[in-house]
């Protein structure tokens, strides 16, 4: 039995476990705790390391051996057939040191040199009204301009950096953490004072304008403009207008386009919904009238068919009359409007002479034939179909089973 079982705890495996098995408890646990599958969990990254070299021991024969019978102590002191006078901050050094872990943490760091800054997302709310009519927007933004006084060399005069008294010019630190009670993982971080760069100007040498950082604030004014047509999550980029590095091309800043909810009209595509109320009057008779202020303005007159009786529920299409084509704005979909009809109330019910209306309505519908045998005489009551449902106990029983079960669930089977 080993000495410590630490590494084999952190992959979850038995300290007797074959090869095939470290390998694939190493690759279960590094998919799980991958830093890009957990960007907001902080520890994603030291866990994720911690792992690798765990790995990295315990899958090499020599190594492993050397941690059964010494421990981490073994290691780093040099046991037999371990790396003699090595530290255990060397020895996860020389693990993370390789293309396969390498962080890109300090000067002589592998990861490719950034030619491109980051874009910047912002979040702009627009109207129905600017996709329809298109708008021009200008604002005022701030963003990081490289230093005028030193070029981007954060230096003053010709000064140049010094090696991080803390990473001794490595761009990065150990960092041990108590996992247990005997159990202290140890992880590689960024050097927080050089951040990652290995070098450091002192104080007295920093640049007088930007203190060092090589670029400093600046206030433009941009100007961006919703062509029509554009849709819900529809970008527009500036290019280039991202915060400026030095040696770094600036990203470009990018704006996503989200759009209110309309009071009056729903989109879908090119396309537009919206309701309209009439009277029974016109639902009947016919109407000539302005029924939508459209989005631009505008009044649409409509008029109905002559002879043509407008029943609950229609909805009649005005083709053309829809969204601009976005980079063909002469071309628009088209606008759906639903017809909802308004009954009159009882205030004019009880001004008008029902007989002579009666005479003029359809004849009401005649009692059943045949008649039932029982009939029982209910109250007339109004309701709302929001509470339709609200009377069921929610209770059915298995006619086989003959067992309770509540609404909508299934019956639970017994496993045999």
């Amino acid at each position: 039995m080993p000495v410590e079982t630490d590494l084999y705890e952190l992959l979850g495996v038995h300290p007797e476990a074959s090869e095939d098995e470290i390998k694939k408890a190493y690759r279960r646990k590094a998919r799980e705790h991958h830093p890009d599958k957990n960007p907001d969990d902080p520890t994603a990254g030291p866990k994720f390391q911690e792992m690798a070299a765990a790995y990295e021991i315990l899958s090499s024969t020599e190594t492993r051996e050397v941690y059964d019978l010494y421990g981490m102590e073994g290691l780093s002191k040099g046991g037999p057939g371990g790396p003699g006078g090595m530290s255990t901050d060397d020895i996860f050094s020389d693990l993370f040191g390789g293309v396969r872990f390498d962080f890109g943490f300090g000067p002589g760091a592998r990861k490719p040199r950034r030619t491109r800054g980051d874009d910047s997302i912002i979040q702009y709310d627009v109207t129905l009204e600017d996709l329809y009519n298109g708008k021009t927007v200008k604002m005022n933004m701030e963003k990081e301009v490289v230093c005028g006084v030193c070029k981007g060399s954060g230096a003053r005069g010709s000064a140049k950096p010094k090696p991080c008294v803390k990473c001794e010019g490595k761009g990065w630190i150990m960092v041990h953490s108590q996992l247990g009670p005997g159990r202290i993982a140890t992880s590689q971080a960024m050097c927080p004072d050089c951040d990652g760069r290995g070098e450091k100007l002192r104080e007295k040498d920093q640049c007088k304008k930007c203190k060092g950082k090589k670029t400093v604030k600046e206030k433009t004014r941009q100007e961006i403009y919703i062509e029509r047509g554009m849709a819900d999550r529809q970008k527009v980029i500036l290019a280039g207008a991202g915060d400026e590095e030095p040696g770094v091309t600036p990203g470009d800043v990018i704006f996503v386009l989200k759009t209110r909810k309309h009071d009056s009209f729903e989109r879908s595509g090119n396309d537009l919904l919206t309701t309209v109320h009439i009277t029974l009057s016109e639902a009947l008779l016919g109407f000539s009238r302005i029924l939508v202020t459209h989005l631009d303005g505008r009044g649409v007159q409509v008029s109905s068919p002559s002879g043509k009786i407008i029943r609950p529920g229609t909805t009649i299409v005005l083709r053309g009359e829809g969204m601009p084509v976005y980079k063909n704005p002469d071309t628009r979909g088209n606008l759906y409007i639903m017809l909802e009809i308004d009954m009159p109330d009882e205030e004019w019910l009880r001004s008008i002479d029902k007989a002579a209306l009666a005479q003029l309505l359809p004849p009401k519908k005649p009692d059943m034939d045949p008649r039932p045998e029982v009939v029982d005489e209910v109250p007339f009551e109004e309701s709302d179909m929001a509470d339709f449902g609200e009377g069921d106990e929610g209770e059915w029983v298995d006619e086989d089973e003959d067992e309770y079960n509540p609404y909508g669930a299934e019956p639970e089977c017994t496993h045999q």
